[in-house]
């Protein structure tokens, strides 16, 4: 049996009977008005974070979600796309399927404004997404490309790459590692189903997105999520896992490299009004400027007295340079 049949059996069965602990509890359920979410939903939670962040969404996007879970998601983000297919949700598992558009008829009891058909269910595989090329605006997975081996990884950041429209955004929630994985864990089937032994190290998580296109990536929240300790698991110290949002956006890539927001800012303290470092970055005097890491090089290597780069937050929320 490969990891992707262990995967599937996993979550065929937590589609037939909801599995609370599965995952982690972290993901935000959006309190918005008029909007009720279905308990059946909040149990089938199977996400590590959220990639639901309004300010993605405005003028009535088509959104993709691959991996529908219970269908909690889909129904946030279909709040923001009230019409009929504006949201697609793409699912492997047939148990999956079927129990998200059983939870849609709960969510349309419940919600007044929400229609069953504002969410398009269709049975399709990460690797090849059943998507015409170019017709996304939002593209979002909550804890299934960790799932993912590193070659199938890029398929998939590659295929998500694919249906979005130019400037489009992919919204990614995935466990991140502090060091490499051991190869007793990561190659372990059942613990990658898990969202466990899956996890990249933060920079490689980076680099594979960014080596299909994506030019610009932002890190928006960084939490704690597991510890695979000695005792229970195959490694000789324990493994601590963190949650990570992030966003990478289908820009032009720079030919200086991808610009990545890992929430550094900058800011002048000089006498002058501002400071202008020619490459299209004004820095007004004591005003915070968010930077991405290319950026914050560039300036610390100036080495000038007068201008303060901060470390990174690891929470970006737009604005800045780029």
């Amino acid at each position: 049996m490969s990891y992707l049949d262990a995967t599937k059996d996993l979550y065929s069965a937590a589609a037939l009977t909801p599995d609370v602990g599965l995952c982690c509890t972290t993901t935000p359920i959006w309190q918005l008005p008029e909007l009720k979410i279905p308990v059946i939903m909040q149990q089938m939670n199977y996400g590590c974070g959220s990639t639901v962040h309004p300010r993605d969404l405005s003028n009535d996007p088509t959104v993709l979600y691959v991996g529908v879970g219970g269908g909690m998601e889909l129904l946030q983000f279909a709040y923001f796309s009230r019409r009929a297919g504006g949201v697609i949700g793409v699912d492997v598992v047939d148990e999956m399927l079927e129990a998200s558009a059983k939870n849609m008829l709960q969510a349309e009891e419940q919600n007044k404004w929400f229609k069953s058909e504002f969410v398009d269910l269709r049975k399709g595989d990460a690797l090849s997404l059943p998507i015409e090329d170019g017709t996304i605006d939002v593209a979002a997975q909550n804890c299934l490309f960790n799932i993912f081996k590193q070659d199938d990884l890029r398929i998939a950041l590659s295929e998500m790459y694919r249906v979005l429209k130019p400037n489009g955004r992919l919204v990614l929630s995935d466990p991140i590692c502090n060091q490499m994985m051991p190869d007793g864990l990561r190659n372990d089937d059942r613990l990658r189903a898990l969202c466990l032994s899956g996890a990249l190290p933060l920079q490689a998580y980076l680099d594979v997105i960014t080596s299909v296109g994506f030019g610009t990536v932002e890190i928006r929240a960084r939490r704690p999520y597991r510890i695979l300790d000695e005792a229970h698991y195959h490694t000789d110290e324990n493994l601590y896992i963190e949650s990570i949002e992030v966003c990478a956006i289908k820009d032009p890539m720079p030919a200086d490299g991808p610009c990545v927001f890992t929430g550094k800012a900058a800011i002048y303290f000089g006498n002058d009004t501002h400071f202008d470092d020619k490459r299209g970055h004004v820095l007004l005097q004591n005003q915070p400027l968010a930077i991405c890491d290319k950026t914050a090089l560039a300036l610390s290597n100036l080495q000038r007295p007068d201008i303060f780069i901060s470390n990174s937050t690891y929470h970006y929320d737009g604005g800045g340079c780029c």
